[in-house]
């Protein structure tokens, strides 16, 4: 997930006591982090530098936390190329460095690292809007071109490459999507609660207005219809591209060599969208302070019957909710594409077996058992191909044969999450990208500082805020 910084509390949030169902979902989130990574290393080494504990001639591969836990998904996968290796009796081991942090204080290690030399970073896992400015700064290697090969879903391989080059392999996708409360809609009388790709936003509208009718006294906590990131960090800046991007068709504010190339006009469209989507008739007052812990506790707890999240929430929300209650669908208009991808850096002295390293960490079974775990794969067949299975990294089995299993998440007749066909994948083959340019820190930065006045006492309007805006990001990035 990609997501940058995140909020440091929660100004305003009128005291409630927490509902078993809340207390279960933040207690998950909290100790996941974000889906681009987050949380301190744990005592098992996770943070440390990379010459800590590694043997020469390991592969180090640096990266934010996983979305799937301590020991996750990511673990156990460098933990069975490092059996092949012994199996093998020859060629490096790898070790997993998991970076302190939010995504913001990871991207700044990664940087100061490599760029001074201070880690034997070999492998590191960029969020897909570092790719550019890494590529750019001379801080990872250009790989061949077999390494991106056509089972890659298109929307996300275009996140590897730049200035023509192949300079990092998608490990894992995201994309916005938007969850809802099924019994919510039931209560409110909708008869047909299976939301599809051909939800607009007035529908949604539509439907939020429904339950408000009957919500407050139906359900109990509800209070507004939806909820999503508005906090002044890169959850604001996904919520924001998603307006431009659905209001103007191709909408790309630049081009492929990261000049500004949006207009006012275009701005004015997309703010009127947000402003529109985030009005405080349909929306959660406590969205303009949340992150993802935040808006996906807040959901979790009733509050609202309408969230925008990534597909880590899926099975985060699937531990306290059953089918009935919860369902998910492709966020309306279009969503913007997140994840990671693996990188060899230039100061990396293992060059071919870190290509091999990120070869397996990328292909069909990892792909097949990322998704499993809860990620967004990037392969295709990770999706389709009903003869694959995650033979890599298989889930462990219950301690005792009359166990119940901790995986709750709803899973089809070939054991992938069962929204994984019909939901997911074309939700990221239709998925936007943030602007690409080297630049990326000084855009966003730029972009969440003018839009969060959207959400003060005395906002401008549409047309004064697109100008000021336009303005902003012509001084922050080269422009044509």
């Amino acid at each position: 997930m990609t997501r940058g910084s995140r909020p440091h509390g929660r100004s305003g949030r009128r005291p409630r006591a927490l509902a078993p169902l809340l207390a279960a979902v933040l207690t998950a989130v909290l100790t996941l982090g974000a889906c681009s990574g987050g949380g301190d290393g744990g005592p098992d080494g996770a943070g440390q530098s990379a010459d800590t504990g590694v043997a020469e001639g390991d592969i180090v591969v640096a990266s934010g936390r996983d979305v799937t836990g301590k020991g996750g998904i990511r673990q156990k996968l460098i933990d069975q190329w490092n059996r092949q290796q012994e199996e093998k009796g020859s060629g490096p081991r790898a070790r997993l460095v998991e970076l302190p942090g939010s995504a913001d204080q990871q991207r700044s290690q990664l940087l100061g690292a490599l760029q001074s030399g201070g880690a034997e970073y070999d492998v590191v896992n960029l969020d897909v809007t570092w790719v550019p400015e890494f590529a750019d700064a001379g801080l990872v290697e250009p790989l061949p071109e077999w390494l991106l090969d056509d089972d890659v879903i298109p929307s996300v391989a275009a996140t590897a490459r730049w200035a023509g080059k192949v300079y990092s392999v998608p490990f894992n996708s995201d994309v916005g999507l938007l969850f809802y409360r099924r019994d919510y809609l039931k209560k409110a009388g909708v008869t047909d609660t299976e939301l599809g790709k051909g939800t607009d936003w007035a529908t949604v509208q539509r439907l939020i207005g429904t339950v408000g009718d009957t919500g407050r006294s139906a359900v109990d906590g509800y209070e507004k219809g939806w909820t999503t990131q508005l906090a002044p960090y890169e959850g604001l800046t996904v919520n924001g591209i998603e307006a431009l991007a659905s209001a103007g068709e191709g909408l790309s504010l630049t081009d492929g060599a990261g000049r500004y190339t949006g207009s006012e006009d275009a701005l004015e469209a997309g703010i009127a969208e947000l402003r529109d989507r985030t009005k405080a008739p349909y929306t959660l007052g406590d969205a303009n302070s949340s992150g993802e812990a935040e808006s996906l506790g807040d959901f979790a707890d009733g509050r609202t019957a309408f969230l925008r999240h990534w597909p880590y929430a899926y099975g985060t929300l699937h531990q306290t909710l059953t089918g009935e209650q919860l369902g998910v669908a492709p966020l309306p208009g279009r969503a913007v594409l997140g994840g990671q991808n693996l990188a060899v850096t230039k100061a990396s002295k293992r060059g071919p077996a870190a290509q091999e390293l990120i070869r397996f960490l990328t292909g069909q079974d990892s792909e097949r058992c990322l998704l499993d775990a809860g990620f967004a794969a990037t392969r295709l067949s990770a999706y389709v191909n009903n003869g694959l299975t995650c033979r890599a990294a298989k889930a462990p089995a219950p301690a005792t044969p009359n166990a119940e299993s901790t995986d709750r998440m709803p899973r089809d007749e070939h054991g992938r999450p069962k929204y994984a066909r019909d939901t997911l994948l074309p939700a990221l083959q239709d998925a936007v990208q943030r602007p690409r340019t080297p630049l990326y820190g000084a855009f966003t930065q730029t972009f969440t500082t003018e839009l969060r006045r959207l959400y003060t006492d005395k906002p401008p309007s549409d047309a004064r805020l697109a100008r000021e805006l336009h303005a902003r990001l012509k001084s922050a990035l080269p422009h044509t």
